[in-house]
């Protein structure tokens, strides 16, 4: 139900933003981004909240591999922290098996004769659950610190949020096109073709730079600006496109879009005091802190 989702939504939005130190410099990415959205990956899956962390860290350790993150996570750590995860939700598995009423997305792959015995094959469950902790984590997280950011880049566009929070749905979307919360997506040509002059060959590895495609002048008016009220902000391809397109999209915008409401109506700046420190990644563009004050209004 997606009224009760919002309402579900804004409930911790404001919670968390009427507990945040105003006038105090914080880290935004530990006290804003990562906070709402495992709050939320929690939710989806009826994890239990208390140990809500662990999904954050499955979520770091299964995007931060040492061929994508150059080594950042340390293998040994990396595989044990992925065991504990496939172990914890194959006991959710269990213990929910039977359940009629559960919406949460452990019960609903249960529930769906294709998926109904995944956990039987407990490699393909885990890159499920990764799938899912990673795309309902990583990507709303950094947008939620990548607004911040180009707003305060770029202060003719937070003074048109400031006149106009009527702008935040479509401003929405163009941080989410400005961020590219994943830069690319590896496919793997099922046969021969010509694309563009260049060919390619069945089985060869073909990646996708979303974050390439964002910036295409030639599809988009101005790729490089940050502008909060473009005529048509939603395209682009962050979310990927056809049969792999995002399934968590709309609930993204959702809560960036809550998000920012109930900024624009406690404070007047989200001012970024320094630079952020950024994750080392070809894969995932995000941030490792943003030291941020607030300004009430």
């Amino acid at each position: 139900n997606l009224a009760e989702m919002e309402g579900l939504i804004r409930t911790r939005v404001v919670d968390i933003l009427d507990n945040l130190p105003v006038g105090e410099t914080f880290d935004w990415v530990e006290q804003v981004s990562i906070n709402l959205t495992t709050q939320m990956l929690a939710t989806l899956f009826d994890f239990p909240f208390e140990d809500r962390h662990k999904l954050t860290y499955w979520s770091d350790i299964a995007a931060g591999s040492p061929e994508i993150a150059g080594g950042d996570v340390d293998p040994e750590e990396r595989m044990a922290g992925l065991k504990e995860c496939l172990e914890t939700f194959t006991g959710i598995w269990h213990e929910r098996k039977g359940r009629e009423n559960s919406f949460d997305l452990i019960s609903l792959l249960q529930r769906d004769p294709n998926t109904a015995d995944m956990v039987d094959r407990p490699l393909e469950f885990l890159g499920n659950l990764a799938l899912l902790i990673v795309g309902g984590n990583d990507t709303t997280r950094n947008s939620a610190t990548g607004g911040v950011l180009a707003l305060n880049q770029n202060p003719a566009e937070y003074d048109k949020l400031r006149a106009d929070p009527g702008l935040i749905p479509g401003m929405v979307s163009e941080i989410i096109r400005w961020q590219t919360p994943l830069a690319n997506m590896r496919r793997t040509a099922t046969r021969d073709l010509e694309f563009k002059g260049k060919q390619i060959k069945k089985g060869d590895k073909v990646v996708m730079w979303y974050i390439s495609g964002n910036r295409d002048e030639s599809a988009i008016d101005k790729a490089d600006e940050f502008i909060i009220d473009r005529a048509n902000p939603r395209h682009h391809i962050s979310f990927g496109f056809g049969i792999h397109r995002c399934m968590g999209n709309r609930l993204a915008e959702m809560q960036l879009r809550i998000l920012w409401e109930e900024i624009t109506q406690r404070f007047s700046f989200v001012e970024v005091m320094e630079e952020p420190e950024r994750i080392q990644s070809n894969f995932v563009r995000g941030y490792k802190t943003l030291p941020v004050r607030l300004h009430p209004l």
